[in-house]
């Protein structure tokens, strides 16, 4: 394996933005294919993160550096990516739900879906359920993901999977929420297919959802 991918994987993992561009042009330069990169660098790397994560061994702010750097590398792919039509794992929507303003966490998840392999497709904050509806209509993603942090923004969530269902949308894509109010048993009630209860198990619940965990 070439040492680059090693490097940029802990560059990721040390949340290095900077160097983390630099070696992805340099492999770029070295004549590897931006999937081989992704694959074998940013991807390695963040799923360290995430390993970590879940042990308590990083934290959300350490997270967010590794993503940031993550990001910063794939900057540099995403154009090569698309133009070689190097096949992603599944394209995944997220936004947080009409009402609620706080959007960490859900961006969170869509750098670590992105990390992961997924196209993301981020609509922001106070989303309304026409939006993610027009959203899948015109993206066609394999997962739709849901956040909010105020209980009384919850309720959003079920009548977005509701205007799914009343635009005949619900069962060409997986539902997953999540947001510190939201717990299993919510995610069952309203109808939606999953419920990850931090960043890294967001990510992993999308894996699941398309198959490729």
């Amino acid at each position: 394996m070439s040492t680059i991918y090693e490097k940029l994987a802990t560059v990721v993992i040390e949340g290095d933005s900077k160097q983390a561009s630099a070696l992805v042009q340099q492999g770029l330069a070295e004549g590897l294919t931006a999937k081989e990169i992704l694959d074998n660098g940013l991807i390695v790397g963040m799923g360290e993160v995430g390993a970590r994560f879940k042990r308590g061994d990083m934290f959300v702010p350490e997270v967010l550096m590794s993503a940031e750097a993550m990001q910063a590398g794939l900057q540099v792919l995403r154009p090569l990516l698309a133009s070689s039509g190097a096949k992603l794992i599944g394209k995944v929507v997220l936004g947080t739900v009409k009402g609620d303003l706080h959007d960490i966490g859900k961006n969170l998840v869509g750098m670590m879906c992105e990390g992961s392999g997924f196209e993301v497709i981020d609509l922001g904050f106070n989303v309304p359920p026409e939006r993610f509806v027009d959203a899948v209509k015109e993206h066609k993603p394999d997962v739709v993901g849901l956040s909010a942090l105020l209980t009384t923004t919850m309720r959003a969530m079920g009548y977005t999977i509701k205007a799914l269902e009343e635009a005949g949308l619900r069962e060409s894509v997986k539902v997953m929420v999540g947001g510190a109010p939201v717990d299993a048993e919510f995610a069952q009630r309203i109808g939606a297919d999953g419920y990850g209860s931090n960043a890294v198990a967001g990510q992993e619940l999308a894996q699941q959802l398309v198959g490729a965990a």
